[in-house]
């Protein structure tokens, strides 16, 4: 809830500073002289509506959404699959309860890809979930600490806090958007009979150009928390079994294969030079130098 607060007041803060510099700049004015009668109020508020609303509706169906698309197999406790299952769920069960949140559904999904992911509406209410390439290629150290990092995520309340992000960049890029399209329509073409063909260009151009550089903001706050998740993850498993998983995704990981929607929550993202501002997880060389420069037992 104080997470929600927070990014409310954020929000509040952000149309108050807005507001602000329209009249400074006089842009409000400038519309007005080329008959647009613009309530930038009533606009940003539609805008948080749009905005919100599809990484909301994202949040509250991700664990379904998971399932289906990764086609995980959720462990049942009272008959587990074999061995390995009743291990995997006994250590997520024994790591939600260090963490205090409820326990999270556990699953597999197959996939050569060694990756985990974690998902869910909120921390007591939760999916971890890991590929059959991450058990048949690491340690039972290393896979704790996998399951350490999941359990991380949820436990910081990640997958809410990334939504807010989502939302919040959403609800500027779709308002920064169409006054781009009110203003090249009435201003720059001076069209003045309702909404002419250059606000609907120009306002999808600009939500295109706006949405790819919201992107690099989001991308730059999830790796944010993957740092945050490691340490969680040497916390719960200890530090050598983390940087211990992550120098395995280093020997073999390839490109992930999760699904955008999970992708910020996975163990290891994608590699690429130039895509590096758009990549949801650190260079893993980074995140092991982070956690041995730490003081985590």
């Amino acid at each position: 809830m104080l997470r929600i607060l927070l990014f409310l007041a954020t929000n509040v803060a952000i149309m108050v500073v807005i507001a602000v510099m329209f009249q400074l700049l006089g842009i409000e004015g400038v519309l007005e002289s080329n008959g647009v009668d613009l309530n930038l109020q009533a606009l940003l508020v539609m805008s948080a509506i749009i905005g919100f609303s599809g990484s909301i509706i994202s949040l509250l169906i991700s664990k379904w959404m998971a399932k289906r698309s990764m086609g995980v197999r959720v462990i049942d406790p009272q008959n587990p699959g074999g061995e390995t299952e009743r291990w995997l769920y006994s250590v997520v069960q024994l790591q939600a309860q260090r963490a205090n949140i409820g326990m999270p559904e556990v699953g597999i999904f197959d996939s050569p890809d060694p990756n985990a992911f974690a998902t869910g509406a909120n921390k007591n209410n939760a999916l971890v979930a890991v590929s059959t390439g991450l058990l048949s290629s690491m340690q039972k150290g290393e896979v704790e600490a996998v399951l350490a990092h999941e359990v991380s995520h949820v436990a910081n309340g990640d997958m809410i806090t990334m939504a807010l992000v989502q939302g919040v960049v959403n609800t500027f890029v779709v308002f920064l958007s169409r006054l781009v399209g009110f203003f090249v329509d009435r201003v720059i073409l001076k069209n003045e009979r309702g909404l002419g063909i250059g606000y609907f260009i120009s306002s999808i151009v600009a939500q295109i150009v706006l949405g790819f550089l919201a992107s690099a903001i989001v991308m730059w706050f999830s790796r944010r928390r993957e740092y945050r998740a490691d340490a969680g993850g040497a916390s719960l498993a200890g530090r050598g079994n983390m940087i211990g998983a992550l120098r395995a995704l280093q020997r073999g990981a390839g490109e992930s294969v999760l699904p955008e929607q999970m992708a910020a929550f996975g163990i290891h993202g994608s590699k690429g030079g130039l895509r590096a501002l758009f990549m949801s997880h650190p260079p893993l060389e980074e995140r092991i130098a982070a956690l041995e420069a730490a003081r985590i037992g």
